[in-house]
């Protein structure tokens, strides 16, 4: 496993785990963010990520995508 930060542009992966405290966790769950789903990182700008995740594309920031572990 490794955090979201880590993958490289075009790969895709599948969420493993979601850590942070309750309100992080319930935040990335209701953009689409749970276990099990596949998400393809489009971009990463200084650590920033762009991501598709269930057919949208999301911007998430740097400390965000360290809680998604893949």
């Amino acid at each position: 496993m490794m955090p979201l930060t880590l993958a490289k542009a075009g790969e895709e992966r599948c969420i493993r785990q979601i850590g942070g405290r309750t309100e992080v966790r319930q935040f990335l769950e209701s953009m689409g963010f749970v276990a099990g789903t596949m998400v393809t990182v489009v971009n990463e700008i200084s650590g920033n990520v762009i991501v598709q995740v269930k057919d949208a594309r999301v911007a998430i920031s740097k400390e965000m995508a360290c809680k998604i572990m893949v």
